[in-house]
């Protein structure tokens, strides 16, 4: 998939666990392991938003886009 999520490298240089960023957030664990894993379909922007907001980062920290073939680089 062309979209790479960064969750557990923001995760680990924010020093917090996927458990603690699910209890600020309000949103479960499950739903975050998903979305970190990258097997989500879709992500809300306002979940979204949240995360950035309680990792003080911007969305293309957490989000990135890889070309799948080389050549279109």
């Amino acid at each position: 998939m062309p979209i790479i999520v960064n969750l557990d490298v923001m995760l680990a240089k924010r020093k917090m666990t996927l458990t603690e960023l699910s209890e600020r957030l309000g949103v479960s664990i499950v739903n975050l392991s998903i979305l970190k894993q990258g097997k989500s379909k879709a992500v809300r922007f306002s979940t979204l938003e949240s995360i950035c907001s309680v990792l003080n980062c911007q969305p293309g920290d957490i989000l990135e886009y890889r070309c799948e073939n080389s050549e279109e680089k």
